[in-house]
C-alpha cells in the first residue's frame, strides 16, 4: 500500500514538495514523480507555445487568405456603428508594399526564359562551371528584372494615385451637436454614418434614403454606371424620417435599422427601420428606399445612412478583381525559348557523345549547355520590355487620338490580335441624350427641318380657340380661373378634321399622356444654404433648401428659376422638352393635376384620374386626365407598334411607318386616345376598384379591367426618338466590321432599346436580320429555340440575360457555336458579372483574343477579363477608365488604336524578338563549330567584353531600332481595313517563320566560322578579329534587310554601332592585333566572308518581293 500513490490536490502537492525540500531526502518513488511532473509541465508549455503559434498562424491566415464573412447588421440611427466592417474605398492595385516584390518576381519567373537565366546566372558561383565573368551573366538578368519592377511600380502608383482621387472626393457628413456638416472624404465613410448627397453627386457607398428635399420624400436617381439601365428610377425616403421636421432630429428619436447581409442582386433589398421610442412603428425596406454606391442622384438632395461599405457594396461585389494580364505574344515567346532549350541541351549532348564520356563527364556537360546558353537570349527581355513602353509612349503621344492613356504598359501587342470587341450600350455607343426626331400623322410627316410648322399649326389653332372664347365669353357662366381656358371636344366629330386641328391634337396628347414632373430651380449669383437642412420649407419652390429670414432679404440677389424636367425615363423627358419648344408646355404637375402652357400664354388644367405605369409586360403607358372647363374625360395611351396595332382603329398605314422608324434607328413610339363618358367612366372605375381589391389573381383581374378600355381607340400619331449615338460610332463600327472584328453588345438595358441602337449603331447591317431569342426557362424551351436559330442564315442574335443563362447552363457549346457564328450578337439585361463570364466564355471556346470597351462601373468586370480592357472616360465617371488597360476619351479612337498602333506593336515585336533570337542562334553556331574543330574543348570562342559588347554596344541600337519600322502608313491601315484580318492568324511570329530564321543562323554562322577557319594563317587572335568583325557587319545588314520603312534614326542606329565597333578595334588591343587590322588581308578576307553571308538572302528577299509580294506591299 505504501507504493500507491495518493490522488492529492495541487496545493496539498506543492506544500509537500516543500517539506521535502527541507527536511527528509525524498525517495526514489518521489524523485522519479517529480520528474514526471516536470516533464508533463513542460510538455504543457509546449502546448500551449504552439497552440499560440498555431492562433497566430490562423489570425494570418483568416486575415490575408480567407473570405470574409458577409453577416446582417443592425444599425442605430444617429450612432455609427462600433462593430468592425470594410473601408469604404474603391482599389484598382494589383499590389500592396508587402507583396509587391514577391509578386512581381513570381510573375517574371513564371516565364521560362527568365527561370532558365536564373539558373545559368546562379551556376557561375561554382568556381568548376564557371567560363565567364559573373557580369555577362548576373548584368543582363539584373537589368531586366529593374526595367520590370519599375515599370510594374509606376504602373501600381499610378493607379493608387487614381483610387486616391476617386476615394478623396468630398462629401457632406450630419454629426450630433454640430448645426452643420462637416465635409470628408468618401474614404472616411464609416456603416451608420448619416451622409448627404447633392444632385448629379455619385452616392459614395451603399445608403438607405431617410430624407430627401421632396416634400412626398421621392428622388429619382441615375443607375447606368451601376445597371446598364438609362432608364431613372425612383428612390423613396423611409416616412418615419421624411416626416421630422429637420436633419438633426434624426439624434432625438430612437430607431435602428436590420438590413440583410451584403448580396451581389441590385435589384433587391431587404430591411426593416423600427421606432423604438413609443411610437413602434415598423417599416419593412426594399430596393425602392436605397441608394446604391456609383448610382448619381438626379433630382434634389437626399439624406442616407451608410449600411455597406467597400467591399460590401453592390458595386464592388459585381466587379472581379484585377488581375495580371499576360500578352499572346508573350506566351508564343515563351514557347520558343523551351524550343530552344531543347536545342541547347540536344547540341550539349551531341557535342558529349562526339567527344566521350570520360572524366568529369557531367561537368564538362553543363560547361556546353552554358557556352551555349546564347541560343536563349536574356536580352529578349529587355528588347521586348523596352520596345512595349516605346509603343504605350507612341499611342499617347498621337495627336488624331489625344487624350487616349495607356494604363498597363505590358500588353500593347494584344490590340493587333483582337478577334472579338464586347462593347457596352449606354455612355459607350450611346450618349444617353434622347431627341425627338420625327412626328408622323398618317398623311403627312413632320421632322427637324419641319418642326416649325408644327409651331404654326399650334398657334393657328390656339389663336382661333382664344378668339371663339373671346365670342362667347360673355355668357359663359362656368367657373372659370383667371387665364384658365379648356378646348372644346373635337373627338366626337365624324367630320374629316384639319391638319391644324389633328396636329393639335398629337401634341397635346404627347404633352399630357406621360409621368414627367417640371421641377423648378432657383439659381442666384449668391448661393447659401442651411448646411444641416436638407429638407426645407418648399412654399417658395419645390426644392428649395435654403432657410432665409425676412431681416436679410436684401443681402439675396434676385434668382432665376430653370425648369428640370424629371421622369424615370429619358424618352418621355425628350417628348415633353419637344412640345415646350414647338409651343406647348407641361408647366406643373403633382399627383391629381396638370397644367400647360398654350403658344399665347394661356394656362389649361386637367384632373388626373388614373394612371397605368409602363412595364416591361405591357409595353404601353395610358393616363385618364378630365378636363377642368368642359369637364371632358379623356384616356390617352401610347406604347410599342407590337402591341398598340391590335388596340387602335384599323389603319393601313401604322406598321408600316413603324418599320421605315425602325430601319433608321429610332425609338417608336405608338399615340392614341379614346373620350369617355361619365357614366363609362364611373362603371369602369367601379370596376379597377374591385379588381384591385381582389384576394386572388390580382394583377390579371386589373389588367383584364384595363384591357377593356383598351379597345378601338383613335389612333393620333407616331413618334420617333433618337438616343443620340456618340461622334463616328458607324464609321468606326463599319471598320472594325471590315477588319474581321466581330462585335458583341453586351447591356443592361431593355431589350427594344438594344434593337434599336443595334440597327441605327449599324451594329446590324442593313442587309443581314435580326433574330429575337425568345425568353426560354426549361431546357426543353432552349433546345426548340437553339433549333429555331439555327436555320437562320447571316443572321444577328439578341438575345436576354435570363435566356442566355439558361442556354449557357444546359446547352454551352451549342449556344457558343451558333453565336460565335454570327455577325453581331447583342445581350440585353446582362449583369455586369454575366458580361465578364461571357468574355470568359469567349475565350476558352475559340481561343482568340477579345477587347472590351465600356464606360461605366458596371462595364469594370468585363474590362478586366478581357485580354485588352478598353474604359472611356464618360461624362458618369471614370471607374472603368482608372480599371482598364487603356482609357480613350470617345469610342471613335478605337479603330486607329486598334487597326494602326495595334498593327504597329504587333508587327514591330514579331521583328524584334525573331531578330534577336536570329543574334543568339547565329553566335551559338560558330561557338558549336569552333568546339568541334578544337577537339570538343568547352572553351569560349569570345571572352569577357566581346560577349557582352556583341549585344549591347555593336548591335542594340539598330536592332531595337525596329520598333520605329512599319509596312503601312496609318492612313492606308485605315482605308484598308480588311489588312487586320492577317494579323489575328498569328504568321509575323509563328513556328513557321521561327524556323526560316533559325536556318539562316545556321547557315550564317556557319558561312562566318568555316570562312575564318580556312582564311586564317598563323595566330588563333586573327580568327578572333575576322569572324567577330563579320558577324557584327552581317548583324547590321541583316538590320537593313529587314526594314520595311526607313526613318532616319535608323540610319544614326546603324552608323553609330559601325562607328563604336570601329573605335573598338583600336582601343580594345587584348582583344584584336592591332598591325593585322590595318592590313588588306583583313579588309578582303571580312568582306568575302560577309558577302557570301549575306548576298544569298538578299537574292531570295529581292526575288520573293518580285514573284510573291505580301498584301500590304501592294498598297505602299
Amino acid at each position: 500500500m505504501e507504493e500507491v500513490p495518493l490522488r492529492i490536490n495541487s496545493d496539498e502537492r506543492d506544500f509537500e514538495m516543500d517539506e521535502s525540500d527541507f527536511l527528509l531526502q525524498p525517495p526514489d518513488h518521489e524523485i522519479h514523480s517529480s520528474a514526471l511532473r516536470y516533464h508533463s509541465s513542460s510538455k504543457n508549455c509546449f502546448r500551449c507555445l504552439s497552440l499560440l503559434h498555431c492562433g497566430c498562424c490562423s489570425w494570418l491566415w483568416r486575415r490575408c487568405c480567407q473570405e470574409r464573412e458577409l453577416k446582417s447588421r443592425t444599425i442605430v440611427i444617429g450612432h455609427p456603428s462600433s462593430e468592425k466592417f470594410p473601408a469604404n474605398v474603391i482599389r484598382n492595385q494589383k499590389y500592396n508594399l508587402i507583396t509587391f516584390l514577391p509578386l512581381v518576381l513570381f510573375q517574371q519567373f513564371k516565364f521560362f526564359l527568365n527561370l532558365y537565366f536564373l539558373v545559368m546566372a546562379t551556376s557561375q558561383f561554382i568556381p568548376d562551371i564557371r567560363i565567364g565573368y559573373l557580369y555577362t551573366y548576373w548584368g543582363p538578368l539584373t537589368f531586366v528584372l529593374t526595367v520590370t519592377i519599375f515599370r510594374e511600380a509606376v504602373d501600381d502608383i499610378r493607379r493608387h494615385q487614381r483610387d486616391k482621387e476617386v476615394n478623396s472626393q468630398k462629401y457632406r457628413r450630419v454629426v450630433r451637436g454640430r448645426d452643420t456638416p462637416e465635409l470628408i472624404p468618401s474614404s472616411k465613410l464609416r456603416v451608420g454614418d448619416l451622409v448627404v448627397v447633392e444632385k448629379d453627386q455619385r452616392v459614395p457607398a451603399d445608403l438607405v434614403l431617410l430624407r430627401t428635399t421632396e416634400r412626398s420624400g421621392a428622388c429619382f436617381v441615375r443607375t447606368d454606371q451601376l445597371d446598364g439601365e438609362t432608364d431613372w428610377k425612383l428612390r423613396l425616403a423611409v416616412p418615419a424620417t421624411q416626416k421630422l421636421e429637420s436633419d438633426l432630429q434624426l439624434f432625438d428619436i430612437k430607431a435602428s435599422l436590420f438590413v440583410e447581409k451584403p448580396q451581389r442582386d441590385i435589384h433587391s433589398f431587404i430591411g426593416t427601420f423600427t421606432r423604438h421610442d413609443g411610437y413602434g412603428s415598423e417599416d419593412s425596406l426594399d430596393v425602392e428606399n436605397t441608394l446604391w454606391a456609383n448610382c448619381v442622384v438626379a433630382s434634389g438632395a437626399a439624406l442616407g445612412v451608410v449600411v455597406y461599405t467597400g467591399s460590401e457594396t453592390r458595386s464592388v461585389m459585381n466587379n472581379s478583381q484585377p488581375r495580371s494580364k499576360v500578352g499572346l505574344l508573350d506566351m508564343e515567346i515563351n514557347q520558343l525559348t523551351k524550343v530552344l532549350f531543347g536545342a541547347v541541351l540536344g547540341l550539349a549532348m551531341v557535342m558529349m557523345c562526339l567527344k566521350g564520356f570520360n572524366g568529369p563527364w557531367y561537368r564538362y556537360m553543363f560547361r556546353f549547355v552554358l557556352l551555349f546558353s546564347y541560343i536563349i537570349p536574356i536580352s529578349l527581355r529587355v528588347n521586348l520590355d523596352m520596345g512595349k513602353a516605346f509603343y504605350s509612349w507612341s499611342i499617347q503621344r498621337d495627336e488624331d487620338i489625344s487624350g487616349t492613356v495607356v494604363r498597363s504598359t505590358t500588353i500593347p501587342e494584344e490590340l493587333g490580335r483582337i478577334s472579338y470587341l464586347l462593347s457596352d450600350k449606354t455612355g459607350t455607343l450611346t450618349q444617353n441624350e434622347m431627341v425627338f426626331k420625327k412626328l408622323h400623322l398618317g398623311t403627312v410627316s413632320y421632322g427637324t427641318e419641319t418642326f416649325d410648322e408644327v409651331s404654326s399649326h399650334l398657334s393657328t389653332a390656339y389663336a382661333q380657340l382664344t378668339k371663339q372664347l373671346s365670342l362667347d365669353g360673355g355668357g359663359s357662366s362656368s367657373p372659370v380661373p383667371r387665364h384658365v381656358v379648356a378646348l372644346p371636344s373635337s373627338s366626337g366629330s365624324k367630320v374629316r378634321r384639319s391638319e391644324v386641328t389633328r396636329v393639335q391634337e398629337a401634341v397635346k396628347a404627347i404633352a399630357l399622356c406621360h409621368n414627367v414632373t417640371p421641377v423648378y430651380e432657383e439659381s442666384s449669383h449668391q448661393e447659401s444654404r442651411e448646411e444641416g437642412q436638407v429638407r426645407g420649407d418648399c412654399d417658395e419652390s419645390p426644392v428649395s433648401i435654403e432657410s432665409r429670414t425676412e431681416a436679410d432679404q436684401h443681402y439675396w440677389k434676385p434668382r432665376k428659376e430653370t425648369c428640370v424636367y424629371q421622369a424615370s425615363s429619358p424618352d418621355e423627358v425628350a417628348l415633353v422638352k419637344w412640345t415646350e419648344e414647338v409651343g406647348l408646355a407641361l408647366v406643373r404637375r403633382d399627383l391629381s393635376s396638370m397644367q400647360l402652357r398654350t403658344p399665347n400664354g394661356m394656362t389649361h388644367s386637367y384632373t388626373i384620374m388614373q394612371v397605368f405605369p409602363f412595364t416591361s409586360e405591357t409595353k404601353r403607358m395610358g393616363i385618364i386626365l378630365k378636363e377642368e372647363h368642359t369637364g371632358e374625360i379623356v384616356f390617352y395611351l401610347k406604347g410599342a407598334d407590337v402591341v398598340m396595332s391590335g388596340i387602335v382603329q384599323y389603319n393601313d398605314w401604322l406598321e408600316e411607318e413603324c418599320g421605315n422608324m425602325a430601319r433608321e434607328g429610332l425609338r417608336t413610339l405608338v399615340v392614341a386616345k379614346k373620350t369617355l363618358t361619365e357614366d363609362q367612366y364611373m362603371d369602369f372605375e367601379t370596376r379597377y376598384n374591385a379588381a384591385r381589391m381582389s384576394v386572388s389573381d390580382r394583377v390579371a383581374c386589373v389588367a383584364a379591367v384595363v384591357e377593356s378600355l383598351e379597345r378601338e381607340m383613335e389612333l393620333l400619331c407616331v413618334t420617333g426618338v433618337e438616343d443620340r449615338l456618340q461622334d463616328r460610332v458607324r464609321p468606326t463600327l463599319e471598320l472594325l466590321r471590315n477588319a474581321g472584328i466581330k462585335i458583341w453588345m453586351l447591356t443592361g438595358d431593355k431589350l427594344e432599346t438594344a434593337t434599336c441602337i443595334a440597327k441605327s449603331s449599324r451594329l446590324v447591317s442593313r442587309t443581314q436580320g435580326l433574330h429575337v431569342f425568345k425568353s426560354v426557362v426549361t431546357r426543353t424551351d432552349a433546345h426548340l429555340e437553339l433549333n429555331t436559330f439555327r436555320k437562320k442564315q447571316d443572321c444577328a442574335l439578341v438575345i436576354n440575360g435570363d435566356s442566355l443563362e439558361v442556354c449557357l447552363q444546359y446547352y454551352q457549346h451549342e449556344f457558343l457555336e451558333l453565336a460565335c457564328g454570327c455577325p453581331a450578337v447583342v445581350c440585353c439585361r446582362c449583369s455586369p458579372t454575366q458580361k465578364a463570364e461571357v468574355v470568359r466564355l469567349i475565350q476558352t471556346h475559340t481561343g482568340r483574343r477579345t477587347a472590351a470597351v465600356g464606360d461605366g462601373g458596371n462595364d469594370v468586370s468585363m474590362i478586366q477579363a478581357a485580354d485588352a480592357g478598353i474604359g472611356i472616360a464618360g461624362r458618369e465617371g471614370l471607374q472603368a477608365s482608372l480599371a482598364a488597360d487603356f482609357s480613350i476619351p470617345q469610342f471613335s479612337h478605337l479603330a486607329r488604336l486598334l487597326l494602326v498602333h495595334g498593327r504597329r506593336s504587333y508587327k514591330r515585336s514579331a521583328s524584334l524578338s525573331q531578330f534577336v533570337i536570329h543574334r543568339g542562334l547565329i553566335i551559338s553556331t560558330m561557338q558549336a563549330v569552333f568546339s568541334s574543330v578544337f577537339y570538343f574543348s568547352s572553351v569560349a570562342l569570345y571572352q569577357g567584353f566581346l560577349m557582352v559588347g556583341y549585344a549591347t554596344l555593336y548591335t542594340m541600337f539598330p536592332v531595337f531600332s525596329l520598333v520605329l519600322d512599319k509596312d503601312v502608313s496609318g492612313k492606308i491601315a485605315l482605308t484598308y481595313p480588311e489588312l487586320y484580318k492577317e494579323l489575328s492568324k498569328g504568321r509575323s511570329l509563328s513556328f513557321k517563320t521561327f524556323f526560316i530564321w533559325v536556318l539562316i543562323s545556321i547557315y550564317q554562322g556557319g558561312v562566318i566560322m568555316y570562312g575564318a577557319l580556312v582564311m586564317f594563317e598563323d595566330e588563333f587572335i586573327h580568327i578572333v578579329a575576322i569572324s567577330f568583325t563579320s558577324l557584327v557587319l552581317t548583324e547590321l545588314i541583316m538590320v537593313a534587310l529587314t526594314v520595311r520603312t526607313w526613318h532616319y534614326i535608323m540610319v544614326l542606329a546603324e552608323l553609330l554601332s559601325l562607328g563604336l565597333y570601329i573605335l573598338s578595334l583600336v582601343v580594345l588591343k587584348d582583344y584584336f592585333d592591332a598591325e593585322f587590322i590595318q592590313t588588306t588581308d583583313f579588309l578582303w578576307k571580312v568582306l568575302v566572308i560577309t558577302l557570301v553571308s549575306c548576298l544569298p538572302l538578299y537574292i531570295l528577299k529581292f526575288l520573293r518581293k518580285k514573284f510573291s509580294p505580301p498584301s500590304y506591299s501592294k498598297l505602299s
